[in-house]
């Protein structure tokens, strides 16, 4: 998630200020792929704290000339020796947000956060925060940002034992989510370090008197290449993990180190749960809806007169039903030889797990590490539609596996304008074929992933995608049959009718032709044209929803949404648009095709199939809202004109 880096200079340092400060540039430069929402820094001097931060990205906010005042003539300078050199021990810690919750418009949630005489900079989600609140009500709760509560309950247990490894491994033992910290105390010489799920990486050089960590081991691999102080830099560094449940105390004066874990004390006894708030659902007009319930549909599965290229034999059975395969499971031993060569056995990662937050990539985190004994790393690409609920089912998982989690951020409030000018333009001239541009951005999760295998030195990748997501009729609406194989598996001229497609309605739409233009190609290539030599593990083992759904439940109290019953693509905050132009246009959404397979796998009866999407249909209004207001469109008119439009089904 966020990206968080530190430096301990202590006085034998032989640096100037002017190099740490492009030191620590260099750290936000690096660092800000986690994250671009907003960034801060914290400075201590001989026991004085300076925090600064801004709503803005790193790179922004290291140009501004409140920045360079912070080493020029600023709290730097005064442990500055006359020639160059510290005169004092220096200490920085420094954040690069990706926004979970907490409003980054208000300066208290960002980070570095301020509380009890403690300054920290936090990268995860903890995701019990509003239970420990109520847990310890003597502790005061004066910001939005979950970072508070650790900061509160690390000055409260420090207070009765008078430790910091102690408060520290109590606070951890309370807290769910994922936490990887570096906490500053006004009234102590140490550096606190922890971490539950391991995204946490140190190199100290004890003679150079110089200590730096950061997020992710390869941040700190292309800092030593890159920074050159006076003394040669950190040619080669020995990079240290801090591993997964590890704690570590830093001394500022002389870089002493004590590590430590954070399994003892014993954990707490089990808090009470937080009541939510349900949203009643409302349902569309109620001509609408007996227009849809009239619609033909295939006698054997569910899938309707209006899914694009479908047919019914004399019998009422369509097309997609008589040309399915059933999935062929290769089975545990042919998923054990595909792993084989890649294992590594002496700690160290040996592959990545893609990880939506959703329920199969969550499952499949699970079995990686749990039934298949791997050391799995984490990886997630946040465009800005991954909703709060996404991300704390991310931290969940990742904290009690003990996982690391590479996030990668792009630049979010761009990518939004980018998603808001395409809905625009797609309001101007509506067409289903051209629904999908509004997921673009997320297709550079294919690119991405390639740059963090190598970085992370692993040569598999596993995504988790069940077999039975094909949504063939997004591809369907813009006239192209894919057939039974994966999308990126289509041949070339599928690949380039969809390109022709795009391009037809791009010059029929001129509003189309905006800022986002080399984004959605970017999107395109890194879908079709990118080689995706992935491991898929549901080919491998069987995806069994009841299985999945429960042992998330139960293992992880994994996180519902309150406004559907389903618990599928409930952390994605774009499906509830789309689907709900889907069902409102042509009477049905993926949830229909989803069914469909289970049907046709033999998991589900047809009955059983239409009850549930009946109720998995119905507009998630809370959601849409959350859309709306996070890209910056009004809902009110995007609805006016999607109930406008053509529909596929009833009087013609």
């Amino acid at each position: 998630m966020c990206g968080i880096f530190g430096i301990v200079a202590t006085a034998k340092a032989d640096v100037r200020t002017d190099s740490l400060r492009r030191a620590t540039s260099l750290l936000f430069q690096l660092s800000e792929s986690r994250g671009k929402e907003a960034a801060g820094l914290a400075l201590r001097v001989d026991g004085a704290m300076t925090v600064f931060k801004r709503a803005v990205a790193a790179s922004r906010m290291v140009a501004s000339a409140e920045y360079a005042r912070l080493f020029e003539g600023g709290p730097l300078n005064q442990c500055a020796r006359p020639g160059g050199g510290l005169a004092g021990p220096l200490s920085l810690v420094g954040h690069s947000r990706l926004v979970t919750n907490g409003r980054q418009s208000l300066d208290v949630n960002n980070q570095p956060v301020v509380k009890d005489g403690l300054v920290a900079v936090h990268n995860g989600i903890i995701t019990n925060d509003a239970r420990l609140w109520q847990k310890f009500p003597t502790l005061q709760q004066n910001y939005q940002v979950d970072t508070e509560v650790l900061l509160s309950l690390l000055r409260m247990f420090q207070r009765e034992w008078g430790s910091w490894v102690a408060a520290c491994q109590a606070t951890f033992q309370q807290m769910e989510g994922t936490a990887s910290v570096a906490v500053l105390v006004e009234d102590s010489d140490q550096l606190l370090l922890a971490t539950n799920n391991g995204s946490l990486y140190f190199t100290v050089n004890q003679e150079a008197g110089l200590l730096f960590f950061a997020s992710e081991r390869h941040i700190l691999e292309v800092f030593s290449e890159r920074w050159r102080p006076r003394g040669g830099g950190l040619r080669r560094p020995d990079i240290t993990h801090l591993a997964a449940g590890r704690g570590l105390l830093a001394g500022l004066h002389d870089l002493r180190l004590e590590e430590f874990r954070l399994d003892a004390p014993p954990a707490a006894g089990p808090a009470t749960a937080v009541g939510t708030v349900r949203v009643a659902i409302v349902d569309l007009s109620a001509q609408d809806e007996r227009a849809r319930a009239s619609l033909r549909r295939c006698t054997r599965c569910i899938l309707p007169e209006t899914m694009p290229f479908i047919e019914f034999d004399e019998q009422g059975v369509c097309s997609y039903c008589r040309t399915y395969r059933k999935i062929e499971v290769r089975g545990r031993e042919a998923l054990e030889r595909e792993l084989a060569p890649c294992r590594k056995g002496n700690g160290e990662p040996d592959c990545l797990v893609m990880l939506s937050g959703g329920r199969d990539s969550s499952y499949g985190l699970h079995y990686a590490r749990r039934v298949l004994g791997l050391n799995p790393i984490a990886y997630s690409y946040d465009w800005g539609m991954i909703t709060d609920l996404a991300r704390r089912n991310q931290a969940r998982l990742c904290g009690k596996l003990g996982v690391e989690h590479i996030l990668v951020s792009a630049d979010i409030p761009r990518k939004r304008r980018y998603v808001r000018r395409n809905v625009e333009a797609w309001l101007k001239r509506p067409h289903l074929g051209m629904v999908p541009l509004f997921m673009a951005g997320d297709k550079q999760y294919f690119y991405y992933v390639k740059q963090v295998m190598k970085h992370a030195n692993v040569q598999l990748i596993i995504v988790c995608e069940s077999p039975l997501e094909r949504t063939r009729f997004k591809s369907g609406f813009s006239g192209v049959n894919e057939g039974t194989g994966r999308i990126f598996n289509l041949p070339l001229w599928k690949k380039l009718r969809i390109l022709g497609f795009y391009l037809g309605q791009y010059l029929r739409n001129p509003a189309y032709i905006n800022a986002s233009l080399f984004d959605s190609f970017f999107a395109y290539a890194s879908a079709y044209l990118m080689h995706h030599d992935f491991c898929f593990l549901y080919n491998y083992v069987p995806w069994d929803e009841q299985e999945i759904v429960s042992t998330l439940r139960r293992e992880y109290d994994w996180e519902l949404a309150t406004d559907t019953p389903s618990t599928w693509r409930i952390g994605d905050g774009t499906a509830p648009f789309y689907n709900y132009i889907y069902y409102t246009v042509a009477g049905f959404t993926e949830n229909d095709t989803f069914r469909s397979n289970q049907i046709r796998e033999g998991v589900l009866t047809r009955e059983q199939a239409l009850e549930l999407v009946r109720r998995e249909n119905q507009p998630r209004w809370d959601a849409l809202q959350w859309y709306a207001q996070t890209i910056g469109f009004d809902l009110d008119e995007a609805l006016n004109v999607i109930h406008s439009m053509p529909k596929l089904y009833g009087p013609r």
